[in-house]
């Protein structure tokens, strides 16, 4: 996957997190990973919504605890926009 398509797909990523989120305590966006993974729209819009996250993390454009998500296990921690 090419650098312009990594970015291309993180823009993508907040707009979805925007659509699928609501505000923090702190005024910024978060969604469940759950919810994101669980949306048709994300499952048809991301071949690989796990390396698409850990691409925006590793650019500082969210953040979510620990260094990768898996589906059932990880459900409920938060994607935050930063």
């Amino acid at each position: 996957m090419n650098n312009s398509h990594v970015e291309e797909e993180v823009k993508m990523l907040v707009e979805e997190i925007n659509r699928l989120g609501s505000p923090n305590a702190d005024g910024k966006m978060s969604v469940k990973f759950g919810v994101l993974f669980a949306d048709d729209r994300c499952a048809n819009i991301f071949e690989a919504l796990v390396g698409t996250l850990r691409a925006a993390k590793k650019r500082k454009v969210l953040t979510f605890e620990g260094e990768m998500l898996l589906q059932g296990a990880h459900d409920n921690v938060d994607v935050i926009l930063l």
